[in-house]
């Protein structure tokens, strides 16, 4: 005999649905983007002309952008951002929402998130295009690897979640994963996120070494980003710079935001 739900199961049965559907979209390879288009006649002759070591050099760039954040920058990152407004709003709005959980005030956390997401695209456009105008390709990576993490540490609060411990950065590092591959390699990652949260949110030990992690990711980045990061090196070329940090961020900030609400959802 099929259990009857109470309201509050019915509510959360619909939105973990929801979230199902959007991890399946996750997954289906979408037309090619006019920017590909564009691109794609001259990649062969681009990647020609990078440099064997620049894979190498752009990895190892992104690896200090982790780490120069993790050990040292979060709280200059913190500044960019009200912490404590954001807490509580979510405070207030958690508090609605086991009061009365509800498709409306489960939204009012998504919205307030989004509006944080749709702010930190335009700063990686920005950054994107003005280094690139520049000619300026590799020093502005660290700083692309903060904006990131800012994004991801915004939604997290949003949904009542930590980012300071390593635990929780082992779950960021993989969110960056799946959103820089494709495929099974990005199935693998979206199964794995759920995963780690699963074990964070019921006190089960990590078995994870975050430096190399922080080696995985960061290679996932280096080659996500190859060719359009060394045109971007090239002079007057930062509009390619703006799209592939724009994609990037809003590869990030859908995955983080299903993700971090399936956590929320599972723990109400």
């Amino acid at each position: 005999m099929r259990k009857i739900l109470s309201k509050k199961e019915k509510v959360l049965e619909k939105q973990l649905k929801v979230i199902s559907k959007k991890e399946d979209k996750l997954l289906v390879e979408k037309k090619e983007s006019f920017f590909n288009k564009k691109i794609s006649p001259y990649r062969g002759k681009i990647e020609e002309k990078i440099p064997d070591k620049l894979k190498d050099t752009l990895q190892t760039a992104f690896e200090k952008g982790f780490n120069i954040v993790f050990k040292k920058g979060i709280k200059i990152i913190e500044k960019s951002f009200d912490k404590e407004k954001i807490n509580e709003d979510f405070n207030i709005d958690n508090y609605a929402v086991n009061l009365q959980t509800n498709k409306k005030n489960i939204k009012k956390i998504d919205r307030k998130t989004g509006r944080k997401i749709l702010l930190n695209k335009s700063i990686g456009v920005l950054e994107g295009g003005i280094l690139g105008f520049l000619g300026i390709g590799l020093p502005d990576i660290p700083i692309f690897t903060a904006v990131i993490l800012k994004t991801i540490y915004e939604i997290s609060l949003g949904y009542g979640f930590s980012y300071e411990n390593d635990y929780e950065k082992i779950y960021i590092l993989n969110i960056i994963c799946s959103a820089t591959t494709k495929g099974e390699e990005k199935k693998y990652y979206l199964n794995k996120i759920d995963k780690i949260g699963e074990q964070i949110d019921n006190g089960i030990k990590l078995e994870y070494d975050i430096d190399e992690l922080i080696n995985e990711t960061s290679n996932k980045m280096a080659t996500s980003m190859l060719t359009s990061k060394f045109i971007q090196g090239l002079p007057i070329v930062g509009v390619v710079g703006s799209v592939t940090n724009y994609k990037i961020i809003k590869d990030v900030s859908k995955i983080a935001k299903i993700k971090y609400k399936k956590r929320y959802l599972r723990k109400l």
